[in-house]
């Protein structure tokens, strides 16, 4: 077994680094997002600089994570465990908080944070209007540095539970899994975690529109589904 997400994602590396790794769909915009291991990695690291280099995240450190399921949210978690921080479902203390664009004005009202906003838009668009006091994700990671030497790693407890559902639901490599629902940081060791354990790839579906859910089954190759029910193929949870 590997032991922190930031392995995981540097096995996927070695193991098929131009494969489809994450392949992301919003039925309400359209989209259609692939990410092989070396993008998604990319990513990651560009993330990880960003958030030392201009929020100061240091590792040990509580960052909450308000985000729904989103291949940026994966990148996002993925960064801050190869940091050593802590990604966190609720805002609680901490002094950052990353969150999509529809909670950022809340945020700001409670004031003493450091705040990034993501639109979680097609094609990595900014912020619609940037609040004072929020970093513009979109607008600057892709300035930042391709290449993060990470000082300490977190995440690993959340590995060794992921690793148990695979062993129990008997998840392998050459699943391809399609995550449906709704679906938040909270549940990231179902929607993230365990097809990386289990070295399998993810199909994410955002706003999942039921009728094209069998024909995306059949078009990706999806072997199982978590959060959706999709006729003659297996569902883990």
């Amino acid at each position: 077994m590997t032991d922190s997400p930031s392995a995981l994602l540097q096995a996927a590396l070695k193991r098929d680094p131009a494969g489809p790794l994450i392949t992301y769909y919003d039925d309400a915009t359209g989209e259609r997002t692939e990410l092989s291991a070396t993008t998604l990695a990319n990513w990651v690291a560009k993330t990880a600089n960003l958030l030392t280099d201009d929020v100061d995240v240091q590792p040990g450190q509580d960052v909450a994570v308000l985000l729904p399921a989103h291949w940026q949210t994966a990148v996002v978690l993925l960064a801050l465990w190869s940091m050593g921080a802590r990604p966190q479902p609720e805002s609680g203390e901490a002094t950052v908080v990353i969150a999509d664009e529809p909670r950022l004005a809340a945020l700001l009202e409670t004031g003493g944070r450091e705040v990034v906003g993501l639109s979680l838009g097609p094609m990595n668009r900014p912020l619609q209007a940037t609040p004072a006091g929020v970093l513009d994700y979109a607008a600057e990671v892709l300035s930042a540095g391709d290449a993060f030497a990470s000082r300490r790693q977190s995440g690993q407890l959340e590995t060794m539970a992921a690793q148990a559902w695979v062993d129990e639901v008997g998840l392998t490599g050459a699943d391809r899994v399609l995550v449906g629902g709704t679906f938040g940081v909270e549940h990231a060791l179902d929607w993230l975690l365990t097809p990386l354990v289990a070295q399998a790839s993810i199909v994410l579906c955002r706003n999942a529109d039921q009728a094209k859910l069998a024909g995306r089954v059949a078009d990706e190759r999806v072997t199982a589904t978590i959060g959706v029910t999709v006729e003659r193929t297996r569902r883990l949870d």
